[in-house]
């Protein structure tokens, strides 16, 4: 006798950033070609979980998606566990479960950042299978070495350094570079590092501005011309004020050196995946496949290394993965001269 094939759900939550399509189209045609599956993709994250509102993936869709940015299922920051007062009578969780039985699931596949793998957690206490994936620019999902999404985050900011040290050596200014990554230092470090920045200030090392200003102000008696400045966007500043004006206006109040601000914002969200995102991303989505398949639930896949594993989603939940002041590239940086204002 044959057993029924599974029918699996795939959703994108939180953020949108490039590998989406690629992991999505890695799930699918694994799930379909190699272990015969169903599967349907539910539009606009837990939005579409909660309404019901999902397509057929059959092959035909996951073809020619694999170099989209975005995400074809479209997303939200829908949270079902959280009570809204406009929710009225609606019970989130339990129509989550009754779509889930309507729809004959075997298991779930939520892929997102740190809120998206809460949720997922909240979900297999509910008695379903469910399997996380991590996607996030800010690279702050806990267990697991990287996410995709970042790699390719990384290369517009790398990018966007290496434009303004012409204008800056030019001008002889500093030129602030202001980069996403919430409450992780990822972006700014690693790009701040590639891009040749001379000062990098993230969240998990606490600044001084005097020493950075310091630090500006020598630059010019040794006769650099001009210093990069990238801040990361979780820095603590004064309320009412944004990282990178806050940092240029004390630079040009107490060295008065000319500054300027760039801040890249969504651009390191959109566009085209990175060759190296599109294979993360598509190993990510295989392998959750192959998870499903072996019938393991309540999981993220991850990358320890270069090996795929999996990592319970109760470990996962509430926690980040944040830069620390011992990392290797942290301290590659000070042995070159990178201050992280925090000298003096």
């Amino acid at each position: 006798m044959t057993s029924k094939p599974k029918r699996i759900g795939i959703l994108t939550a939180g953020g949108d950033c490039p590998g989406l399509n690629a992991a999505i189209r890695g799930i699918g045609k694994t799930a379909i070609i190699e272990y015969g599956m169903e599967v349907i993709g539910f539009v606009s994250g837990y939005t579409g979980l909660i309404h019901k509102e999902c397509v057929e993936l059959e092959l035909d869709k996951l073809s020619g998606i694999l170099t989209l940015g975005g995400t074809i299922l479209g997303t939200s920051r829908e949270k079902p566990f959280k009570i809204s007062k406009n929710d009225g009578n609606i019970n989130k969780p339990e129509l989550i479960q009754q779509n889930y039985h309507d729809l004959g699931l075997d298991c779930l596949i939520c892929i997102g950042g740190n809120g998206t793998m809460k949720t997922a957690a909240k979900i297999g206490e509910l008695g379903l299978n469910v399997i996380g994936i991590p996607k996030t620019i800010d690279n702050d999902v806990w267990g697991t070495d990287i996410t995709f999404g970042f790699d390719s985050a990384l290369a517009i900011a790398t990018e966007s350094i290496d434009r303004l040290h012409t204008t800056a050596n030019s001008h002889q200014r500093a030129m602030i570079i202001e980069v996403m990554g919430h409450d992780a230092g990822w972006i700014a470090l690693y790009a701040g590092m590639a891009g040749g920045g001379d000062i990098i200030l993230i969240p998990e090392i606490e600044y001084n501005v005097r020493s950075v200003c310091k630090n500006i102000e020598e630059r010019f008696e040794q006769k650099k011309p001009y210093s990069i400045v990238v801040v990361a966007e979780g820095i603590k500043v004064p309320k009412d004020n944004t990282p990178g004006n806050y940092i240029a206006e004390c630079i040009t109040e107490y060295t008065g050196v000319e500054t300027r601000v760039t801040k890249l914002g969504y651009l390191q969200r959109g566009g085209s995946p990175t060759a190296s995102d599109r294979i993360l991303a598509t190993r990510f989505g295989s392998y959750a496949a192959e998870v499903i398949a072996k019938e393991e639930y309540g999981v993220m896949v991850a990358m320890h290394g270069s090996s795929l594993k999996t990592v319970p989603l109760s470990e996962v939940e509430g926690k980040l993965n944040l830069v620390t002041e011992d990392d290797p590239l942290v301290k590659k940086c000070r042995n070159m001269g990178v201050s992280f204002g925090d000298e003096y």
